[in-house]
């Protein structure tokens, strides 16, 4: 499989994330690709990273399928739990996670540009999404696990990328239960392996 890969996406850190915790990430070649290159085009039309070509030729995007895919390989225990309560849960907490990041990454561009009211306006709604997801995270950490579903590992990669691009805005403040959490699952291999390493 080769896995169209950025090494300070989060997307990214997701799936790879995912391929460590169910064993097969030898069986995954990383192709660094900008998202302007021509070349990514014919693997993904909307030129995204991630995107995945699986052995047997079919390219898959953007990571929730990619993840889903990965989690097909192999005999590890599954990160998408069997249809039920656990696996609403799994997949509610990977919605949260992705909606972190989905808030977070665009605002990097705002700031960067000329602030008029409606920009502002912009950037405090997407904080105010975060702030909100957080406190979610928090009421609920003490039934999140140790990276055993793709929920936890898509909030886990969540808190990594405000770690890594917004330590100007602290999420720990507020969030003790989630920074313990936290603390504990940035030590397993599936995040430890694949902090971002642009800095």
């Amino acid at each position: 499989m080769k896995l169209a890969h950025s090494p300070a996406s989060p997307y990214v850190r997701k799936a790879v994330a995912c391929a460590i915790a169910r064993g097969i990430d030898q069986q995954v070649e990383l192709w660094t690709v900008g998202t302007t290159d021509p070349a990514l085009l014919p693997l993904n039309p909307l030129s995204k990273v991630p995107s995945l070509l699986t052995d047997d030729g079919m390219a898959l995007y953007d990571s929730p399928v990619i993840c889903e895919y990965l989690d097909s390989i192999g005999d590890a225990p599954k990160l998408f739990p069997a249809p039920g309560p656990a696996r609403w849960k799994a997949l509610q907490l990977q919605a949260l996670g992705d909606g972190i990041l989905d808030a977070t990454q665009p605002r990097r561009r705002e700031v960067a540009l000329p602030q008029d009211d409606g920009r502002r306006e912009y950037i405090a709604l997407q904080q105010g999404k975060v702030a909100r997801a957080l406190d979610v995270l928090e009421a609920e950490a003490d039934q999140l696990g140790a990276l055993t579903t793709i929920g936890e590992i898509t909030v886990a990669c969540a808190l990594g990328y405000l770690d890594f691009r917004y330590p100007h805005e602290p999420w720990r403040p507020g969030h003790p239960k989630l920074e313990a959490w936290y603390a504990k699952v940035s030590k397993l291999p599936a995040m430890a392996r694949t902090e971002p390493f642009v800095k």
